[in-house]
């Protein structure tokens, strides 16, 4: 898998990948880890989790992308998780109730009618 770009580094290990993003994540940036996630769904990659300890900055754009990934990855019959988020990404998690992300709530229901439509 080709890292899209010096942000967002890929490590794949037994159909697993982890992504870890550095610096900051915000309207300049965030298209690097969209493209990450998007990749691994490409190339088929069904567990995914981003380590964003080294993320010193995030807008409402990162989580916005990390949802849709969300919805997208499980839709296909994968997983997402975060780990070492930035305390400014869990704040907007948990004004946003998306605490899915973090595992600390229960996922949301896709609903059937979204199949392969993300």
């Amino acid at each position: 898998m080709r890292v899209p770009d010096p942000n967002a580094h890929l490590h794949h290990e037994s159909g697993r990948v982890l992504i870890s993003p550095t610096g900051e994540i915000d309207v300049a940036t965030v298209h690097s880890l969209r493209t990450a996630l998007a990749q691994c769904l490409h190339d088929g990659v069904r567990t995914v989790d981003v380590d964003l300890s080294a993320v010193t900055f995030c807008d409402g754009r990162c989580l916005g992308v990390l949802l849709a990934s969300w919805w997208r990855i499980t839709a296909a019959g994968g997983t997402l998780h975060l780990h070492h988020p930035p305390p400014v990404l869990v704040r907007m998690i948990d004004i946003t109730r998306s605490g899915f992300l973090l595992r600390d709530r229960p996922a949301p229901t896709l609903p059937a009618a979204l199949g392969g439509v993300l």
